[in-house]
């Protein structure tokens, strides 16, 4: 049986975080330059957010840029940055005509300025929108928004908005990048690695997490499937027993 068929869609998880490893080393292994590994790589973000929208899935964050990515080689991130503006300005109409509201959360400041108003751009077109929200980290890394966070919170104890002692986990879930969406239910990795990467560390506390060997362009509409169905397979305490949740 598909792994679709397989699906509960009285179960399903609002919100699914997934980092795309592997395009590198999918077009290394078939003598191509990084680029091409990238440029697949978007095939399978449009494959897999539709996948996403046809099956009423809330929320989707892709892991797109990290900060660690500036440190890349300039050639690199100058492609990619002109790959993402490309894309964007691509999948619009597809975004407005599958009803994807598109978000996108990490440090703007930093992308260059014509890639930074195409993406308000896109934002704000899509904002209508009432079904997906894909929601692209975009110059991302989970300790820069721990850390803005804090400042945050320590700007609004100085100006007496809060008090310290009020700081508990609300408030600062509150001056997360992420705080008008619910925390991921399940975090999907490819290409074989065992890491979070520095990417939504305090939301990630209770998600499930689902590796896979496939490589980022390899990662197919059923494999997607599949981790879905594997997550639904699990029983998810939050901390209690199976006892306190059945």
């Amino acid at each position: 049986m598909a792994y679709k068929e397989q699906i509960d869609l009285s179960r399903l998880p609002r919100h699914i975080a997934i980092i795309m490893d592997g395009n590198g080393r999918w077009a290394k292994k078939r003598g191509l330059a990084r680029m091409f590994g990238h440029k697949q790589g978007v095939q399978t973000v449009h494959d897999i957010t539709v996948a996403a929208t046809e099956l009423g899935i809330e929320y989707l964050t892709l892991y797109t840029f990290s900060t660690e990515n500036w440190n890349r080689p300039k050639e690199e991130v100058d492609a990619l940055m002109t790959l993402l503006v490309d894309t964007i300005a691509k999948e619009t109409p597809t975004l407005m005509n599958n009803n994807v509201r598109l978000q996108t959360i990490g440090d703007l400041t930093r992308l260059p300025e014509g890639a930074r108003k195409k993406f308000l751009q896109c934002i704000e077109q899509t904002s209508v929108n009432t079904g997906l929200t894909m929601v692209l980290a975009l110059s991302y890394s989970a300790r820069w928004e721990i850390t803005r966070a804090m400042q945050l919170a320590a700007q609004k104890a100085q100006t007496g908005e809060i008090r310290i002692e009020d700081i508990n986990e609300e408030v600062v879930s509150s001056l997360m990048t992420t705080n008008d969406m619910p925390d991921p239910d399940l975090l999907i990795r490819t290409s074989g690695e065992y890491r979070i990467s520095n990417f939504l560390l305090w939301q990630l506390a209770y998600s499930e997490l689902y590796f896979t060997d496939c490589l980022w362009p390899d990662f197919t509409e059923e494999e997607f499937y599949k981790a879905i169905v594997d997550y639904q397979k699990r029983e998810r305490r939050f901390g209690k027993t199976s006892e306190q949740i059945n």
